[in-house]
Protein backbone atom coordinates (compact mmCIF):
# COMPACT_ATOMS: atom_id res chain seq x y z
CA UNK A 1 0.00 0.00 0.00
CA UNK A 2 1.29 3.25 -0.77
CA UNK A 3 1.74 7.01 1.33
CA UNK A 4 -1.91 7.98 -0.03
CA UNK A 5 -3.86 4.93 0.04
CA UNK A 6 -2.92 5.04 3.48
CA UNK A 7 -3.28 8.50 3.75
CA UNK A 8 -6.34 8.44 2.07
CA UNK A 9 -7.68 5.24 4.00
CA UNK A 10 -6.79 6.98 7.10
CA UNK A 11 -8.74 10.15 6.24
CA UNK A 12 -12.17 7.81 4.83
CA UNK A 13 -12.39 5.51 8.18
CA UNK A 14 -11.90 8.93 10.47
CA UNK A 15 -14.41 10.86 8.48
CA UNK A 16 -16.65 9.33 6.88
CA UNK A 17 -19.57 8.89 9.31
CA UNK A 18 -19.05 12.11 10.53
CA UNK A 19 -19.37 13.85 6.73
CA UNK A 20 -22.22 11.47 5.94
CA UNK A 21 -24.10 12.47 9.53
CA UNK A 22 -23.60 16.45 8.25
CA UNK A 23 -25.06 15.69 4.75
CA UNK A 24 -27.85 13.28 6.36
CA UNK A 25 -28.73 16.35 8.18
CA UNK A 26 -28.78 18.81 5.67
CA UNK A 27 -30.78 16.47 2.99
CA UNK A 28 -31.77 13.38 4.35
CA UNK A 29 -30.71 9.67 3.93
CA UNK A 30 -31.88 8.85 0.65
CA UNK A 31 -28.64 11.63 -1.06
CA UNK A 32 -26.33 10.83 1.60
CA UNK A 33 -24.19 7.57 -0.01
CA UNK A 34 -24.18 9.09 -3.53
CA UNK A 35 -22.64 12.61 -1.76
CA UNK A 36 -20.56 10.59 0.62
CA UNK A 37 -19.24 8.93 -2.26
CA UNK A 38 -18.75 11.69 -4.81
CA UNK A 39 -16.62 13.86 -1.61
CA UNK A 40 -14.53 11.09 -1.08
CA UNK A 41 -14.09 10.62 -5.09
CA UNK A 42 -12.96 14.36 -4.99
CA UNK A 43 -10.83 14.12 -1.72
CA UNK A 44 -8.92 11.11 -3.75
CA UNK A 45 -7.75 12.28 -7.12
CA UNK A 46 -7.24 16.45 -5.07
CA UNK A 47 -5.58 14.58 -2.14
CA UNK A 48 -2.40 16.73 -2.32
CA UNK A 49 -4.76 19.41 -1.65
CA UNK A 50 -6.26 18.42 1.28
CA UNK A 51 -5.19 19.76 4.57
CA UNK A 52 -4.69 17.89 8.11
CA UNK A 53 -7.22 18.28 9.67
CA UNK A 54 -8.82 16.61 6.50
CA UNK A 55 -12.79 16.71 8.08
CA UNK A 56 -13.49 20.94 7.91
CA UNK A 57 -12.20 20.48 3.97
CA UNK A 58 -14.27 17.49 3.01
CA UNK A 59 -17.57 19.12 4.94
CA UNK A 60 -16.89 21.71 2.58
CA UNK A 61 -16.81 19.27 -0.55
CA UNK A 62 -19.46 17.38 1.08
CA UNK A 63 -21.73 21.09 1.31
CA UNK A 64 -20.53 21.74 -2.83
CA UNK A 65 -21.23 18.35 -4.27
CA UNK A 66 -25.07 18.81 -1.70
CA UNK A 67 -25.50 21.94 -3.08
CA UNK A 68 -24.30 20.96 -6.95
CA UNK A 69 -26.90 17.59 -6.22
CA UNK A 70 -29.88 20.11 -5.54
CA UNK A 71 -29.48 22.61 -8.00
CA UNK A 72 -29.61 19.80 -10.60
CA UNK A 73 -32.53 18.25 -9.07
CA UNK A 74 -34.17 21.59 -9.06
CA UNK A 75 -33.19 22.10 -13.24
CA UNK A 76 -34.85 18.43 -13.77
CA UNK A 77 -37.67 19.42 -11.79
CA UNK A 78 -37.78 22.67 -13.65
CA UNK A 79 -37.54 20.95 -17.32
CA UNK A 80 -40.05 18.87 -16.61
CA UNK A 81 -42.47 21.27 -15.36
CA UNK A 82 -41.66 23.21 -18.26
CA UNK A 83 -42.99 20.27 -20.71
CA UNK A 84 -45.93 19.78 -18.56
CA UNK A 85 -46.52 23.16 -18.80
CA UNK A 86 -46.17 23.75 -22.71
CA UNK A 87 -48.16 20.66 -23.22
CA UNK A 88 -51.07 21.53 -20.73
CA UNK A 89 -50.96 25.53 -22.39
CA UNK A 90 -52.49 23.82 -25.40
CA UNK A 91 -53.86 20.75 -24.58
CA UNK A 92 -57.47 21.21 -25.01
CA UNK A 93 -57.06 19.37 -28.94
CA UNK A 94 -59.08 22.99 -30.28
CA UNK A 95 -57.39 23.63 -33.20
CA UNK A 96 -57.12 28.07 -33.85
CA UNK A 97 -57.15 29.54 -37.04
CA UNK A 98 -53.68 31.34 -36.13
CA UNK A 99 -51.94 28.02 -34.98
CA UNK A 100 -49.87 26.32 -37.57
CA UNK A 101 -50.85 22.16 -37.53
CA UNK A 102 -47.58 21.52 -36.48
CA UNK A 103 -48.34 22.50 -32.91
CA UNK A 104 -50.45 19.35 -32.33
CA UNK A 105 -47.61 17.31 -33.83
CA UNK A 106 -44.97 19.28 -31.50
CA UNK A 107 -47.27 18.58 -28.66
CA UNK A 108 -47.37 14.99 -29.23
CA UNK A 109 -43.53 15.15 -29.23
CA UNK A 110 -43.42 17.00 -26.20
CA UNK A 111 -45.53 14.88 -23.71
CA UNK A 112 -43.97 11.74 -25.20
CA UNK A 113 -40.43 13.69 -24.68
CA UNK A 114 -41.84 14.16 -20.85
CA UNK A 115 -42.69 10.59 -20.34
CA UNK A 116 -39.29 9.19 -21.29
CA UNK A 117 -36.58 9.10 -18.29
CA UNK A 118 -34.58 12.08 -17.85
CA UNK A 119 -31.21 10.83 -19.50
CA UNK A 120 -32.84 9.92 -22.45
CA UNK A 121 -34.51 13.57 -22.71
CA UNK A 122 -30.92 14.87 -22.27
CA UNK A 123 -29.40 12.88 -25.15
CA UNK A 124 -32.22 13.59 -27.47
CA UNK A 125 -32.17 17.37 -26.29
CA UNK A 126 -28.49 17.79 -26.78
CA UNK A 127 -28.93 16.44 -30.30
CA UNK A 128 -31.99 17.73 -31.60
CA UNK A 129 -32.04 20.79 -29.26
CA UNK A 130 -28.94 22.21 -28.80
CA UNK A 131 -27.62 20.69 -32.28
CA UNK A 132 -24.56 19.09 -30.86
CA UNK A 133 -23.02 16.75 -33.08
CA UNK A 134 -22.83 13.01 -31.43
CA UNK A 135 -18.89 13.56 -31.02
CA UNK A 136 -19.95 17.02 -28.73
CA UNK A 137 -23.05 15.24 -27.21
CA UNK A 138 -20.87 12.24 -26.07
CA UNK A 139 -18.07 14.99 -24.37
CA UNK A 140 -21.20 16.30 -22.30
CA UNK A 141 -22.70 13.32 -21.47
CA UNK A 142 -18.75 12.11 -20.36
CA UNK A 143 -18.88 8.73 -22.39
CA UNK A 144 -17.33 7.34 -25.61
CA UNK A 145 -19.07 8.26 -29.28
CA UNK A 146 -19.55 4.51 -29.62
CA UNK A 147 -21.49 4.37 -26.51
CA UNK A 148 -23.53 8.36 -26.80
CA UNK A 149 -24.44 6.69 -30.47
CA UNK A 150 -26.00 3.19 -28.98
CA UNK A 151 -28.28 5.59 -25.95
CA UNK A 152 -29.23 8.17 -28.66
CA UNK A 153 -30.40 5.14 -31.02
CA UNK A 154 -32.35 4.13 -27.57
CA UNK A 155 -33.31 7.08 -26.54
CA UNK A 156 -34.60 7.54 -30.12
CA UNK A 157 -36.68 4.03 -30.26
CA UNK A 158 -38.34 4.80 -27.15
CA UNK A 159 -39.57 7.95 -28.26
CA UNK A 160 -40.89 6.85 -31.00
CA UNK A 161 -42.58 4.31 -28.89
CA UNK A 162 -43.92 6.92 -26.83
CA UNK A 163 -45.43 8.65 -29.65
CA UNK A 164 -47.15 5.43 -30.65
CA UNK A 165 -48.63 4.58 -27.61
CA UNK A 166 -49.03 7.72 -25.56
CA UNK A 167 -49.97 7.26 -21.69
CA UNK A 168 -52.31 10.48 -22.23
CA UNK A 169 -54.38 10.88 -25.33
CA UNK A 170 -52.93 12.94 -27.45
CA UNK A 171 -54.35 16.50 -28.74
CA UNK A 172 -57.06 15.76 -31.35
CA UNK A 173 -57.45 18.34 -33.84
CA UNK A 174 -60.30 18.92 -35.67
CA UNK A 175 -60.20 19.15 -38.94
CA UNK A 176 -62.09 22.68 -40.99
CA UNK A 177 -65.01 20.62 -42.19
CA UNK A 178 -65.89 19.89 -38.74
CA UNK A 179 -64.70 23.51 -37.24
CA UNK A 180 -66.97 25.01 -39.74
CA UNK A 181 -70.12 22.54 -39.43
Amino acid sequence: MTDDSRRFTGMYDECRQRVWAYVVSRAGRQVADEVVSETFAIAWRRLEDVPEPALPWLLGVARNVLRDTVRAEARREAFGAELRAWIAATGDGVRRADVADEVTERLGVLAALAELPEDDREILVLVAWQGLSPRDAARVIGCSQATFRVRLHRARKRLGRAMENPVSPRPRVRNLSEELS
